[in-house]
């Protein structure tokens, strides 16, 4: 399945929609069925659902860098879809479009929340608050 996100105002995402590969046999095959079908005239873009950090999780060619969500923005220079800041310390990555903290995530496998009043990983018992669409 082809994924398309369909772009708004200053290349926000507005949604996403899936089309059939027999469909999309190329983008602008995809562009064109979703315009037709909705009856718009919107700028869409392929993506990867599988796409993270510039990496194809299975091996496959990565799209423009990550898989994005609704708010997550279009960078046309970099041709890359970019997820919003998850915190005003965090920096974006150039190379892999991925929101970088000023403090590394700690590898002794435990659970951690970003605490950005100290802007340090703090322990945590809850996995709700685990960012790992950023990391």
């Amino acid at each position: 399945m082809a994924h398309f996100a369909r772009l708004g105002p200053d290349n926000k995402v507005l949604a996403i929609h899936v089309v059939h590969n027999d469909v999309a046999t190329t983008e602008q095959a995809g562009v064109d069925f979703l315009n037709t079908t909705h009856k718009l005239n919107a700028v869409w873009k392929q993506t990867s659902y599988n796409t993270r950090n510039g990496v194809h999780i299975l091996g496959g060619t990565p799209l423009r860098k990550n898989y994005p969500a609704k708010g997550s923005t279009y960078d046309e220079a970099k041709d890359a879809f970019i997820l919003k800041q998850p915190f005003p310390s965090w920096t974006l990555d150039e190379d892999t479009c991925k929101w970088e903290p000023p403090v590394a995530y700690p590898d002794d496998g435990e659970k951690y929340t970003w605490d950005e009043e100290i802007t340090s990983w703090t322990q945590s018992s809850s996995e709700k608050f685990f960012l790992d669409r950023y990391l």
